[in-house]
């Protein structure tokens, strides 16, 4: 790992750890075993490594959608993109997204510095919401849209597969078997899936 994506790497760590506001621009550089003016080589600031933690969330995000076959934009930019996901890519991607978010080292550090700093701050707040709240709910509504009778059903399916993946992740980060969470979690959502799979074969 070269020494800009160390200082990301760290930083995050330590956002995750006292919150961003607490954490300076030395702290971060003595992380990474490096003086603050070699920093500054590879970063502007603070803000800058942030929106660069953002812009790297931005791009694993739109991996984890592509790898599960799943539409990278909204349904309003690109609507035909999700006419054609089936439970199975609602499947993988939904186990994905859980492991994404506990046990990738730097989106579960994202995820636990937007859970410290979100009800303090306001820009923390709209990340939390646009990465782990009513973002993630939406997405799957639009990807349910194509198998529900309608919107209001859409949405009942999104809070059913994911309100549970929202609480394990807190589970998981208190438990000591993090192993036996995420292994509770991928039990749930196959059974959802398999659920609505055994529902679509009898409306056949």
């Amino acid at each position: 790992m070269n020494t800009k994506d160390r200082i990301l790497n760290e930083a995050l760590r330590l956002f995750a750890a006292k919150g961003y506001g607490a954490v300076s621009v030395e702290q971060i550089a003595d992380a990474v075993g490096i003086k603050a003016p070699s920093l500054y080589k590879h970063y502007k600031g603070k803000r800058d490594i942030f929106n660069s933690i953002v812009k790297r969330m931005e791009e694993m995000d739109a991996e984890e959608a592509q790898e599960a076959d799943m539409p990278e934009e909204t349904a309003e930019a690109n609507p035909e993109s999700y006419e054609d996901v089936d439970l199975e890519s609602i499947r993988i991607f939904s186990k994905s997204m859980f492991s994404h978010w506990t046990e990738e080292e730097f989106s579960a550090n994202f995820r636990r510095m937007l859970t410290l700093e979100h009800f303090a701050d306001p820009e923390m707040a709209r990340l939390y919401q646009q990465y782990l709240g009513s973002g993630p709910l939406d997405y799957m509504a639009d990807v349910f849209c194509a198998l529900a009778q309608d919107r209001a059903e859409a949405y009942d399916l999104a809070r059913e597969v994911y309100g549970p993946m929202h609480l394990l992740y807190s589970v998981y980060d208190g438990a000591e078997d993090k192993k036996s969470v995420v292994k509770s979690c991928c039990s749930y959502i196959d059974s959802f899936i398999d659920k609505l799979q055994a529902a679509e074969k009898i409306k056949e």
